[in-house]
C-alpha cells in the first residue's frame, strides 16, 4: 500500500511517484548530455541501482 499524505485541500503527494519523476529527470539529463547512447552501466549509475541493492555489485 502506498502512503499518500494530504497537503491542504484536495492536493495529495505521492512520495514514490515523486521519487520516480526525479529519477526520470536525472536520466533525461544524462541522456541529453551524452554524445552516444547510454550504456546499461551508465543508466544503472544514474538510477543508483547498486545503492538500492546495497551490495555494490554489478549485474
Amino acid at each position: 500500500m502506498t502512503r499518500v499524505a494530504r497537503v491542504g485541500g484536495t492536493t495529495v503527494q505521492d512520495h514514490v511517484a515523486l521519487a520516480e519523476i526525479e529519477l526520470c529527470g536525472e536520466l533525461i539529463i544524462a541522456a541529453s548530455a551524452a554524445r552516444e547512447r547510454l550504456s546499461l552501466e551508465s543508466i544503472d549509475e544514474v538510477l543508483r541501482v547498486a545503492e538500492e541493492r546495497g551490495d555494490g555489485t554489478d549485474r
